[in-house]
């Protein structure tokens, strides 16, 4: 509250506070203060016996609302909440944050130091650690790619296989978690049209990097419109993020339809980048969890 962004708002803050606590004094000031109003001649009754009275609050209200409004002068005067004004206090959030990360550093930096200079394979041998890696996974990964990285739902891709959209080194996965990645497969529907698409898929699913691909149907636009990311064989290329069309392996589905509409649709994927929520020693450790 102390580190307000302009005079305005403290200023705001400061007039809203005190209006709001005087008003408050009013109100109770009135309640049980005020000269009582003489009773009438003619006494209204209302539904039969509920008569108009003129009957102060219980007492302890009065009780509790002023120890309520002493309770906040203390406060005030003690902690910030009235504007720009620190308190006798001094006291922060942005302070308190402030020192229990360098609490946090002063405890953990030299574990992270270890964990940094050490190798992935020394690791992956400490249980420890491994069990560490795995609820990072847990809290950051597993709402996408599920909590035993096997991936799910045809969108997020699995992480216990061989196939790496941008490659499986030790350096290529810290890159995709640091930074993450972007994927975009354009639309071929204009193109193509449908008779292309069909044949394209067709070409991909049975002929691809076979005896039967010479003189089919889709391999001439294949080799126009696709080979340039996938490769002659569809082998793909990490450095593109295109996929290897040559195994068994697919991420949106390997039936036919599947094929087709990423070929006709496109297809668009984003991992979020991890660099500001990580540290270096996390990451490191999240690697050689996964490739373990």
């Amino acid at each position: 509250m102390a580190d307000m962004p302009n005079d305005f708002w403290s200023g705001w803050i400061v007039l809203l506070t005190s209006f709001s606590f005087i008003g408050l004094a009013w109100v109770v000031f009135s309640a049980y203060f005020s000269p009582q109003k003489e009773a009438e001649e003619e006494d209204l009754v209302w539904d039969g016996d509920v008569r108009e009275g003129n009957d102060s609050p219980p007492l302890w209200w009065f009780w509790l609302i002023l120890a309520t409004m002493v309770f906040s002068v203390v406060y005030l005067m003690l902690y910030p909440g009235l504007g720009s004004f620190s308190g006798a206090f001094r006291w922060s959030m942005g302070h308190e944050l402030q020192e229990n990360k360098r609490d946090f550093e002063a405890k953990y930096l030299s574990i992270n130091e270890e964990i940094i200079a050490s190798s992935l394979e020394t690791l992956q041998s400490r249980p420890d650690v491994m069990k560490s890696a795995g609820n990072l996974f847990d809290e950051n990964c597993a709402t996408c790619h599920g909590y035993e990285a096997q991936g799910q739902a045809s969108l997020f891709p699995s992480l216990r296989d061989d196939e790496w959209q941008w490659g499986n080194s030790p350096e290529q996965i810290e890159t995709s978690i640091r930074h993450g990645r972007k994927a975009a497969m354009m639309a071929w529907q204009a193109v193509l049209k449908d008779e292309g698409v069909a044949n394209v898929s067709d070409y991909v699913l049975t002929a691809l990097g076979t005896s039967e691909a010479v003189g089919h149907a889709g391999q001439a636009q294949y080799n126009q419109f696709c080979m340039v990311c996938h490769g002659a064989e569809g082998q793909g290329n990490p450095l593109l993020g295109a996929s290897n069309l040559s195994n068994d392996i697919w991420l949106y589905g390997g039936s036919k339809e599947a094929v087709e509409e990423s070929i006709a649709q496109g297809r668009h994927g984003e991992m979020p980048a991890y660099n500001a929520r990580l540290d270096d020693a996390q990451i490191k450790m999240l690697v050689a969890w996964l490739i373990k």
